[in-house]
């Protein structure tokens, strides 16, 4: 075909929609509907995994986490939760390792259903309740890296001797002492009094633009909290290594040790689990699946109508211009004039309705990344790019068949057409 012939059907397929404005406009709606759904629930979307992704690295490249089972992602089966428990002394094993920097056994406090903690803390008129409660060794500081906006960590002869003393969360801190300085002043724990001897920083979280329930937090001496709940025995160790480059040999040291410690025999699986924050990220990408096949669902039943809508309006179309169709035949046009020009109707339709769902998602995206600024939504190139390609795929799809219709009318019929 001809590059003037291409010319000259794009320019009639362009003279057509203007002449029917409002009969366009309604068309490219429906796609403009679908398409900025998909960027808005895409760039919804972005902005989730850019917050997991910035939770996950505050919680160190090089740290690894040993329990008896893997929490994330799974339902511990009755085999996991039966298992013997990691114990102090395991912990304590782990420290003598090659590239291991420091190693924290802590035990919590806590409802993990609701990820809250189930104690009050008093203080003279004040008190606050649903606190975690932490016990933790002084490598804490390292393991978890730490930091604290006054104060310090208690020491080693601290935790020895079991001494009353407690570093508080940033909310607890605040809300147990408003307007004065914690230090050196005492807090009641279920019956018994603690001196605050430091307040951590605000801790991150990936959701919310609210509180961090680990914000309402108390952190005792590892022997100190043993006293508080001598029932708990739940070690959760995190060891922290000198170079991320170091994992896996690090990861393999600790697994020898713990089947030789635990008594696992060769032909046996590992009762215990070692895993670190990049867990998260893969739980988080199992649950984006979800995401995306719900984004997909959605975005697919909008653009079906759409190009429902495209096919309807352009059958109609054809039949309203039969006898056009029959004078462009008559003077010369070819079936693949007429094919050509009524399929740039359909896709030019859509290419317009996607444009402008582009636009509208980029504006609802800006709009949603101001208005829900914990979510940081942030528009998707790459969605960006599917979008166009597939509001593009849905003008041929849909168009393809009233294009054929017109190209295969028989120029006397048409010509007689009334």
């Amino acid at each position: 075909m001809r590059l003037s012939d291409s010319k000259e059907s794009i320019l009639l397929a362009l003279d057509t929609l203007r002449k029917n404005k409002l009969r366009s406009g309604l068309t490219i709606l429906g796609i403009s509907i679908g398409i900025s759904t998909v960027i808005l629930i895409s760039s919804a979307i972005n902005g989730l995994n850019t917050n997991i992704a910035s939770f996950v690295n505050t919680l160190g490249t090089n740290a690894l986490w040993v329990f008896h089972f893997e929490p994330f992602g799974k339902r511990p089966t009755t085999e996991e939760l039966n298992r013997k428990r990691l114990t102090y002394e395991d912990a304590i094993a782990m420290r003598s390792l090659p590239y291991v920097a420091a190693v924290d056994p802590g035990l919590t406090s806590q409802n993990f259903q609701l990820g809250v903690g189930s104690v009050s803390l008093k203080h003279g008129a004040h008190k606050i309740q649903n606190t975690i409660l932490n016990g933790s060794t002084t490598e804490v500081k390292e393991t978890a890296d730490i930091e604290l906006t006054e104060g310090r960590i208690w020491t080693d002869s601290e935790e020895e001797r079991s001494a009353k003393v407690v570093v508080l969360g940033h909310d607890a801190a605040e809300d147990l002492f408003p307007g004065e300085d914690p230090l050196g002043k005492d807090v009641d724990c279920e019956g018994s009094i603690y001196t605050v001897i430091g307040v951590l920083d605000t801790q991150p979280q990936p959701f919310g633009s609210g509180r961090n329930t680990q914000d309402n937090s108390a952190y005792f001496p590892l022997e100190t909290f043993r006293q508080l709940h001598p029932e708990l025995k739940d070690f959760w160790i995190t060891v922290k290594y000198d170079d991320p480059a170091h994992k896996q040999l690090v990861t393999e040291e600790i697994r020898e040790l713990l089947r030789i410690r635990r008594g696992v025999r060769l032909e046996q699986d590992d009762n215990f689990a070692i895993f670190g924050p990049d867990s998260l990220t893969r739980l988080w990408n199992s649950l984006t699946v979800g995401l995306f096949s719900f984004m997909v669902a959605v975005s697919s039943v909008g653009l079906m109508v759409g190009g429902v809508g495209v096919m309807n309006i352009m059958l109609v179309s054809v039949t309203e211009r039969t006898r056009e169709i029959g004078v462009r035949k008559a003077i010369g046009a070819t079936r693949k004039n007429i094919l050509l020009q009524f399929t740039l109707e359909a896709v030019t339709l859509c290419v317009v309705g996607g444009l402008l769902g582009i636009l509208a998602g980029a504006l609802f995206t800006l709009v949603l990344h101001y208005a829900v600024s914990f979510l940081h939504a942030a528009l998707s190139f790459t969605w960006v790019v599917i979008a166009f390609i597939v509001s593009c795929a849905i003008g041929l799809i849909f168009g393809i068949y009233p294009a054929w219709k017109a190209a295969s009318m028989d120029p006397i019929e048409a010509l007689r057409y009334e």
